[in-house]
C-alpha cells in the first residue's frame, strides 16, 4: 500500500482517513487495510476488495495481468 484512502494523492485530508469499504460487497474493514485485502487502480481510482471477494474473483483478477507477472 502506498498511501491510505483520503491521502494527499486522493485530494483528501491525511489527518482523517476514511474507513476501507469493499468495492464489491460493501463490508467495512476494521482500522487500516488488512493484509488480506486487495487494492486495484481502475480508471485512476483506487478500489479495495475484501479477502472473500478477492478469492472469489481470483481468476478474473489474474486474467488482467500481463504474463510477466505470472
Amino acid at each position: 500500500m502506498t498511501s491510505p484512502p483520503g491521502g494527499s494523492d486522493q485530494g483528501g485530508s491525511t489527518t482523517e482517513p476514511r474507513p476501507l469499504v469493499c468495492a464489491r460487497c460493501g463490508i467495512r474493514a476494521d482500522g487500516s487495510q488488512p493484509a488480506t485485502w486487495t487494492c486495484s487502480v481502475e480508471n485512476g481510482t483506487r478500489q479495495y476488495f475484501c479477502d472473500a471477494c478477492s478469492r472469489q474473483n481470483l481468476r478474473a483478477i489474474e486474467g488482467r495481468l500481463d504474463s510477466t507477472w505470472w
